[in-house]
């Protein structure tokens, strides 16, 4: 459980700041597709951490249990299996950043599911 209040308290951070940023204008999700196109050396890093960190999760937290953990593993498999795909289809990103029009749904979406984790590591 400790694993999990963790990983619940990184994911909380994560998604509040960065859905503030969305809501405020400083990031952009087709930009940074774009940026990841441009290098590949970045694609196979963001890949290979994604990977990495997926594979962590998913050795350590690969608990298919009743209650809100569940939603870390699901999120572990997401990142091994995400991962994996940039690393050998790099090009993905381009591909689904024509389908994301910037909205202030999406801001709000992130700081629901980063507040949604934080009442889980902060606040049980």
């Amino acid at each position: 459980m400790e694993l999990s209040i963790l990983v619940a308290k990184i994911i909380a951070v994560i998604y509040i700041s960065g859905g503030i940023a969305v809501l405020t204008g400083q990031i952009n999700f087709k930009d940074i597709a774009a940026d990841f196109n441009k290098s590949p050396a970045l694609t196979f890093f963001a890949g290979s951490l994604s990977t990495i960190i997926g594979l962590v999760l998913v050795k350590y937290h690969n608990n298919w249990v009743n209650n809100w953990t569940l939603l870390i593993t699901i999120i572990s498999w997401a990142f091994l299996i995400g991962g994996i795909i940039v690393v050998v289809f790099p090009k993905i990103l381009s591909c689904l950043s024509k389908y994301y029009k910037p909205s202030l749904a999406w801001g709000i979406l992130m700081i629901c599911f980063g507040l949604l984790f934080g009442y889980f590591g902060f606040a049980k």
